[in-house]
């Protein structure tokens, strides 16, 4: 046995087969195929909890906005006005650190006061940014 053929013999023993590079590969697709469901299912739900939360934060913003000027805003001011004057009254704001923030699937928030369900609604139409849905589609309220 010459020199040459020991090295051969050598690089091929440390290397992978192909067969176990394909195995190692199933293996992690079918994990992967397990896992993955059950992460973007806790996406979807993380999202929810964070419009509920943002709701409440709109919230609590809104009930501050009315101590002053003795009423929520009206549907045309919009919660804008929880950034902006609106004009008249004592209004002490910014009731908000930062500009109004979208829903967490980026679309606005629908305020209408007088609401339906209350003095006010707040509304994120969930993922699919239309009214009704279920699961990551379903609207988040302000009533609930």
């Amino acid at each position: 046995m010459n020199h040459e053929e020991g090295n051969l013999r050598r690089r091929g023993e440390l290397g992978f087969t192909l067969i176990e590079l394909l195995i190692v590969m199933i293996i992690l697709g079918l994990l992967a195929a397990l896992v993955a469901p059950k992460m973007f299912q806790k996406v979807g739900s993380s999202k929810q909890k964070a419009a509920k939360t943002q709701i409440s934060m709109l919230g609590t913003a809104l009930d501050a906005y009315r101590l002053d000027m003795g009423r929520y805003p009206s549907g045309e001011d919009g919660l804008d006005a929880l950034r902006k004057p609106p004009g008249q009254g004592s209004w002490d704001g910014p009731y908000l650190s930062k500009d109004v923030p979208p829903d967490p699937w980026g679309n606005p928030y629908v305020y209408r006061a007088p609401g339906e369900h209350g003095d006010y609604d707040l509304v994120s139409l969930g993922a699919d940014g239309q009214d009704g849905g279920e699961g990551e589609n379903a609207d988040v309220v302000s009533w609930e």
